[in-house]
Order: C-alpha cells, then sequence, then structure tokens
C-alpha cells in the first residue's frame, strides 16, 4: 500500500517540476489544447445531432407509439453520449501524446538531465520513433476499449454497477494512462511494450497512485490541458524508479522505492536499453 503513496508523491513532483519550468510548461500545453479543441468539437457534434443519428440506427422504432418511442431514442442517445464521454476519457492522453510526441519527448529528456545529468536517447530515426509510438498507442487504445466496454456492460448491474464498477473503472483507465504516459521516458530507452506492461503490473498500486486520481481530474473539463505537462514530467520520474535508475537528486526515498521486484523486472528489460 505504501506504493500508492509513491505514486501520488511522483504525479506531484511532476506538477511542481514544471512549475520551477515555465518555457517547458508553455510547450507541453500545446499538445493538449490541439486535443481538446479537436475532442470538444466531435463531443458538441454528437450533442447537437445524437438524436439523428440514434433515430437513423434504429427505424424499427418508428411506429412504436408515445411515450414509448421518445424514451427509448433518448435512453439510447444518452447512452451513447456517456460511452462517448467514457471513451474519451481512455484516448484523451493517447491522442494528446501522438500529437505532442516531439514536445513530450524534449520535456521528459529535460527532467532525466535535471535528475542525472543526461538523457538517454533511442538511437532511432524520428520517423520511427513516431509510428513505433503510434503503433503501441493503437494497442493500448484496443486494451483500453475492450475494457471500457466491459465496465460500461457491468454499469447496469444493481448496487454494484453505481458503487463497485466505477472505481474498478478508474483504477484500469488510471493503469493505462501511466502506461502511454510512461511510454515516452521508456520508449527513449528501448523498452519495449510488453516489458512496460510488466513493469506496471509488478507495481500496480504504484501505477494506480499515480494514474488514478490523474483519472479523476481529467474527468474535470480543460483540466487534462493543464495536467499533462506535469503527468509527463512525473511519469518520467516513476520510469526511472520502475528501471532502477537512482539519480544523484533521487535520494529523497522515492527512488528507494524501486526496490524489489520492480527491479527485478527492470533487469529483465535492461538488456535491450541501448548506451548512451
Amino acid at each position: 500500500m505504501r506504493d500508492l503513496g509513491v505514486g501520488f508523491g511522483y504525479l506531484m513532483k511532476g506538477q511542481r517540476w514544471v512549475a520551477q519550468h515555465g518555457k517547458q510548461y508553455g510547450w507541453g500545453l500545446l499538445p493538449g489544447l490541439i486535443t481538446l479543441v479537436l475532442y470538444a468539437g466531435a463531443l458538441v457534434s454528437l450533442a447537437l445531432w445524437g438524436g439523428d443519428l440514434v433515430g437513423w440506427a434504429t427505424p424499427f422504432a418508428d411506429d412504436w407509439s408515445s411515450p414509448w418511442l421518445g424514451l427509448f431514442r433518448g435512453f439510447l442517445t444518452a447512452l451513447l453520449f456517456a460511452l462517448a464521454l467514457l471513451l474519451s476519457v481512455l484516448t484523451f492522453t493517447a491522442v494528446t501524446l501522438l500529437i505532442g510526441d516531439p514536445f513530450y519527448e524534449k520535456l521528459s529528456e529535460q527532467v532525466d538531465i535535471s535528475e542525472c545529468g543526461h538523457a538517454p536517447e533511442s538511437g532511432l530515426p524520428l520517423w520511427r520513433d513516431l509510428w513505433i509510438s503510434a503503433r503501441d498507442s493503437l494497442r493500448i487504445v484496443v486494451r483500453a476499449l475492450c475494457w471500457g466496454v466491459l465496465l460500461f456492460a457491468l454499469g447496469f448491474v444493481p448496487v454494484a454497477g453505481q458503487t463497485v464498477v466505477p472505481v474498478i473503472g478508474f483504477c484500469v483507465t488510471g493503469f493505462f494512462l501511466v502506461e502511454e504516459l510512461t511510454a515516452v521516458a521508456m520508449q527513449r530507452r528501448g523498452v519495449e511494450l510488453r516489458d512496460r506492461l510488466a513493469l506496471l503490473r509488478s507495481r500496480k498500486t504504484l501505477a494506480w497512485g499515480f494514474g488514478t486520481p490523474l483519472a479523476v481530474a481529467f474527468l474535470v473539463p480543460f483540466v487534462a490541458v493543464f495536467l499533462m505537462p506535469g503527468a509527463v514530467a512525473g511519469a518520467t520520474l516513476m520510469a526511472r524508479d520502475l528501471l532502477g535508475e537512482n539519480g544523484p537528486s533521487g535520494g529523497d526515498g522515492a527512488g528507494a522505492a524501486g526496490g524489489g521486484q520492480g527491479d527485478d523486472v527492470a533487469d529483465a528489460a535492461a538488456p535491450r536499453m541501448p548506451r548512451t
């Protein structure tokens, strides 16, 4: 359970880091703003024309008498919009990271430099890094969507659907958020998706401590845009913990939390890490 507090601590450290580095924070806001405009446009369009879409998809209900027709299609419209909101939360980070890959790579590098004086590099051309990032993000989004659909369906279970399922949903969303965010630093170190997932599964409570509060905060409009740069910075610090890279400035106890099982998995991933 101690890892829950350590994970939340990394989230706060990341926000403090960008607060102290205004230039990196300013550049880090741009991808989130672009993504927010795109998502807002899509959701507003769905709110305006979602009823027409549901009507087109349910022609069999055209002859239903009032009030059943209105109740049925109104319920489906609300369901469609709720699902769209859920998918927006699950995919916002992946899309923002994809759009802002060069910005967040630079920010993550600066965090590494501030910790140990140098930043690992993948040694791959930019187009290759972008391709790997897009491919891995798609894989994570597919996993997240499968979980999202399952949890959405379980939400209709009486009592549990309104209490237990939302909590599980935030934990699942938080876990995938952490994977996407730590990927910025880990991809530069040559750690592949399978190894990244193994690292996070070995320290689930650490991932939940970082990602679950972030997932809750992302539900508030505009908050995701302002928290993303700090989330990337904090995830870089956490990635260093997971990989056992405790720099000179990491002696505050958080880096020491990277011992144990996480170090065993990090050792397995180490041969894939390029020299810097």
